[in-house]
């Protein structure tokens, strides 16, 4: 991977990067090419989704992210080069990314939850180390999984907005009863995922929520069966449908997170449902565990907060992709756009996800 000078000399290749330079500062520049190194395989990068997480680690004060690095956890490529000690992997493979790296050693990695991992909160490919918004990336081999003829575009957004609502699904899936109701808030990047999953692995009565009427008509077709605009009377129209309290929404998931939302997924969720939080939105949700009259949140509920998903569960994700049972909604961006994609982010002006494509 080094260009010769013409004069005798070799010089170390480069190759372009979007990168974390400083807090709140993501330019593209010049970065030096990666080499695998033992246990680890070079990926020619296809495909990086952009994530709100991303907008996170932007925001982050000074020294809770390295810098410079290169952002992008949703990757897909092909494998360039193996390290040593690589097997089962050669050149030209497709594949995609499982993004987190945990300690490996604690009881929750030991039993295949690194995304539970209990020494290392938030490592992983363009989190603690450099990610995919780039033309290569260096990632170890155990992260990555088959992707067989899967659309690398399509390949890319399923390792995490299609991974995090799966995970959810799997963690809910006991109330998830034929017949029951489940809210889905935020019809974005992650929402639209989630409404797929439910609608191919469940008999749920699913209902969708956002502000947007072109992102309810996108749940319209990924097979919601009721939508509701979000606003004033978004409670009410809900509460219609899934029958007045203690009755409710067997399990809300919220993919937005910030308080309106929140407030919205409390009061309409059932005495003993679910509450998944998925969006990271910087809401509160109030709990007192009094019996008030309106209570915080109804008697028996549980809250839980998903956070992406496991390796297992990245493979069925894929599977479902390979099958035609989850599809991304994509606005695709060339990797020096992906500034301006961002910035479309945090405005909220994406439909479904955006994907860099190098």
């Amino acid at each position: 991977m080094r260009a010769a000078t013409g004069v005798g000399d070799e010089v170390e290749a480069t190759m372009r990067a979007v990168r974390l330079t400083a807090p709140g500062v993501l330019e593209q520049v010049a970065a030096p090419t990666p080499t695998a190194g033992p246990g680890q395989v070079l990926l020619a990068v296809a495909a990086v989704g952009a994530c709100h997480s991303d907008l996170h680690i932007l925001d982050a004060p000074p020294g809770l992210f390295p810098t410079p690095m290169t952002l992008g956890h949703e990757i897909a490529g092909t494998v360039e080069t193996v390290g040593a000690g690589v097997t089962g992997w050669s050149p030209g493979d497709r594949a995609a990314v499982y993004g987190i790296i945990g300690c490996g050693t604690c009881r929750a990695c030991l039993r295949g939850r690194e995304n539970q991992c209990r020494r290392v909160p938030v490592g992983g490919i363009g989190l603690s180390r450099d990610g995919g918004l780039a033309d290569y990336v260096v990632v170890p081999a155990s992260r990555l999984l088959p992707i067989g003829e899967l659309d690398l575009i399509q390949a890319a957004p399923l390792t995490d907005a299609g991974l995090t609502p799966y995970h959810a699904v799997e963690l809910a899936r006991p109330a998830l009863r034929p017949g029951t109701y489940c809210v889905v808030i935020g019809i974005g990047g992650l929402g639209h995922m989630a409404v797929q999953i439910l609608a191919a692995t469940t008999a749920v009565r699913i209902i969708a929520v956002d502000t947007s009427m072109a992102a309810l008509d996108l749940a319209t077709r990924m097979g919601a069966h009721h939508v509701v605009q979000a606003g004033p009377e978004a409670i009410e129209t809900i509460r219609a449908i899934v029958g007045p309290a203690p009755d409710g929404a067997d399990v809300v998931i919220d993919c937005v997170g910030v308080d309106a939302t929140l407030t919205t997924a409390r009061t309409v969720v059932s005495t003993g449902g679910r509450l998944l939080l998925v969006g990271l939105g910087g809401g509160t949700l109030p709990v007192r565990p009094v019996a008030d009259e309106p209570p915080t949140l109804p008697l028996e509920t549980s809250v839980e907060v998903p956070f992406w998903g496991t390796r297992a569960e990245l493979q069925e994700v894929i599977a479902m992709g390979q099958l035609g049972l989850l599809t991304a909604d994509v606005q695709t961006f060339p990797l020096e756009r992906a500034p301006e994609a961002y910035d479309l982010l945090r405005r909220g002006e994406i439909h479904g996800r955006a994907v860099i494509v190098p």
